[in-house]
């Protein structure tokens, strides 16, 4: 597989013998319901999370295949909020993606969103089958749609645009989902939907480098920061200058939000240990363009 080649070609070659090339993702799924206590719904989401699971680790969703340790982990979170009728149920869910960085145990956080526009009609032991050309079902549109925003994601960060066949494939689920009358799918649901996110991603012409900085930040800049750690520093400082062009043109945007929400954090571990001259420098940017996480950046600020 070309985009992670260079970064595991001395494992492949070891592991060569016995890797067994499978599916993307490593998916852990939990399902939790405080408002809704009666015995047949938590049978049926006992029920409805193995077949999540199910689904989204054995659903092969690329050409390419993932040998174990290329899996990308990921984390879906379901809260059922709601119980309509009997298998009908409003929910919100948590999404979170990780993907390894090099020479490292560390893992960095690739997306990080809650979707509040969650409805799930499910039925004991039904199927969860997908098909990219025809709308069946609300959680399978979720599903499908989520599998390849996780997987864009992470092709992004090895490779400059290296997600787009996977982007324009979450495009075609939420274009067939839009007369489906399930909220999240259509440009009137608000700025921060599932529809905003994937519209934003394919913009190429206020978007495209925020895309750059996701390869720079990572393959750039996390993935050398082992062997050159003031290179490394350097690229994710240029990536930040990528986001702040995004900025510049839509500030306050839903995607640099998301973008935020995965790295803040992160950033500022980056950027402890840096001179003081380069952190005053990256708290300056980060103040301009991410004032709602500035406390987590607040030992970046260099004392005058």
């Amino acid at each position: 597989m070309f985009k992670k080649v260079v970064f595991h070609i001395s494992l492949i070659l070891l592991l060569a013998p016995t890797v067994s090339m499978a599916q993307e993702l490593n998916c852990t799924v939990d399902i939790v319901s405080p408002q809704i206590q009666d015995a047949a719904a938590q049978l049926l989401f006992t029920n409805l999370k193995g077949a999540i699971t199910q689904f989204m680790n054995n659903t092969k969703f690329t050409n390419d295949n993932f040998g174990n340790q290329e899996k990308i982990d990921c984390t879906l979170y379901f809260n059922m909020t709601a119980e309509n009728a009997p298998g009908d149920f409003n929910a919100t869910l948590q999404v979170q993606a990780r993907r390894p960085v090099y020479k490292s145990s560390l893992n960095s956080a690739m997306f990080n969103y809650q979707d509040n526009f969650v409805h799930i009609v499910y039925n004991l032991n039904q199927p969860i089958i997908f098909n990219i050309n025809a709308y069946s079902d609300n959680i399978t549109s979720l599903l499908s749609y989520y599998a390849y925003i996780i997987i864009g994601n992470d092709y992004d960060s090895f490779s400059l645009n290296g997600g787009t066949a996977y982007f324009l494939k979450a495009q075609t689920i939420t274009t067939n989902a839009q007369n489906s009358g399930e909220k999240g799918w259509n440009p009137l649901d608000g700025d921060q939907t599932r529809y905003a996110l994937i519209t934003n991603l394919l913009d190429e012409t206020y978007f495209a480098p925020l895309r750059r900085a996701m390869y720079e930040y990572h393959r750039l800049g996390l993935d050398v920061m082992y062997t050159t750690p003031e290179k490394g520093r350097a690229e994710v400082l240029d990536a930040l200058n990528l986001v702040q062009q995004v900025y510049n043109d839509k500030p306050a945007n839903f995607n640099i939000a998301l973008f935020f929400n995965a790295k803040a954090t992160e950033i500022a571990n980056i950027f402890s240990e840096a001179p003081n001259d380069e952190k005053s420098s990256v708290y300056s940017l980060l103040n301009s363009i991410d004032p709602t996480d500035i406390d987590k950046y607040a030992k970046l600020k260099v004392a005058q």
